[in-house]
């Protein structure tokens, strides 16, 4: 029975970027633990904390990602050697200084906010609605995140840019 008003060939492309997202999201799990575990020093009890809740709303994105494809009618890809081949976010040495887990952090959200836009590009070339709201989420979410990163990398002597706007 067919529920999906959409037809399995012009689903493919966006199950295959919705698989590469499943990769890059594992890897980036993974790393975020990693993160957790081994932060020491002085931000310990801040970043500690953060990276424990960023690794919690990861396994929930993965296991809707994996949801999504389902719902399209596809397997996920499941095998962590599959994800490791197929991720564009890269394993790393697990003891660094805070500010190098933070400054890595925002990379790897570099590359996961790129690749939804991949998705979301597949979605909108069939109107795949799901998956562009779905998207459109985590996309948000993940910016928000990523700002507060930085504010945190910054000096309180830094400021943003003004905008002045003429009445």
């Amino acid at each position: 029975m067919s529920y999906l008003n959409m037809n399995e060939e012009e689903l493919m492309p966006v199950v295959v970027e919705l698989n590469v997202l499943l990769a890059d999201y594992h890897v980036y799990y993974q790393k975020l633990r990693s993160k957790h575990w081994n932060i020491i020093g002085k931000n310990f009890f801040d970043l500690h904390e953060q990276f424990e809740t960023m690794y919690n709303d990861a396994k929930v994105k993965i296991d809707e990602i994996a949801e999504r494809i389902l719902t399209l009618r596809f397997h996920p890809m499941s095998k962590l050697e599959d994800y490791l081949k197929t991720s564009a976010i890269l394993e790393e040495a697990p003891l660094k200084e805070d500010q190098d887990m933070v400054v890595d952090t925002l990379n790897d959200h570099k590359l996961l906010l790129a690749q939804m836009s991949k998705v979301i590009e597949k979605a909108e070339a069939i109107s795949d609605e799901g998956t562009i709201d779905l998207m459109g989420a985590y996309i948000r979410e993940l910016e928000k995140t990523s700002w507060m990163l930085n504010a945190w990398t910054k000096k309180t002597s830094e400021n943003l840019k003004e905008s002045i706007v003429e009445a």
